[in-house]
């Protein structure tokens, strides 16, 4: 048995579901629980990605691809950094617009800052070496037919799903 998906709630009043997923493929038998198991919601991020991706290409001619924006701030001429600064700053009052009206999400146990600023120097350092991210290969780049786009996500999904074979059946 590899595993199996089922889904419920704890509490039948709950908007909140589980998703409960007992996978036994790995060297021990693991029941994980997903919290919060929104897919409506996570459809409705992901259109309002690709509108704002069609906007920003239509309106200013450019991509959303975040490390390229990002990097642009501080390597462009100066009369291209505004929209950019703003691009940014969208993103992080976005996040705290989230905070102000849905609530604070639960903070990891045992994954410290530390961690984290070194997970986003590596992120940091692979979009450089890639060429972009995600944001600008995956949404962008293949949204426009480009092959080094359809390349970049495939090695993206290849060395994903190494790693998680690796963490899950190696390790």
């Amino acid at each position: 048995n590899t595993g199996s998906i089922s889904t419920a709630s704890r509490d039948a009043a709950s908007p909140s579901r589980y998703v409960y997923v007992d996978d036994c493929g790995s060297k021990s038998c693991l029941k994980i629980i997903l919290d919060n198991f929104t897919p409506l919601p996570a459809l409705a991020g992901g259109v309002l990605i690709g509108l704002a991706a069609v906007w920003l290409l239509a309106a200013n001619g450019r991509i959303a691809g975040v490390s390229g924006i990002l990097h642009g701030v501080f390597a462009q001429p100066p009369g291209d950094r505004a929209w950019r600064i703003l691009f940014i700053a969208g993103l992080v009052l976005a996040g705290f617009a989230w905070h102000f009206f849905a609530g604070a999400v639960p903070v990891r146990e045992g994954f410290g800052l530390g961690w984290a600023a070194l997970a986003g120097l590596l992120v940091g350092v692979g979009t450089r070496l890639g060429g972009g991210c995600t944001s600008g290969h995956g949404v962008c780049g293949i949204g426009r037919l480009s092959i080094r786009s359809f390349a970049a996500v495939g090695i993206f999904m290849a060395a994903g799903m190494a790693a998680t074979y690796f963490m899950r059946h190696v390790l």
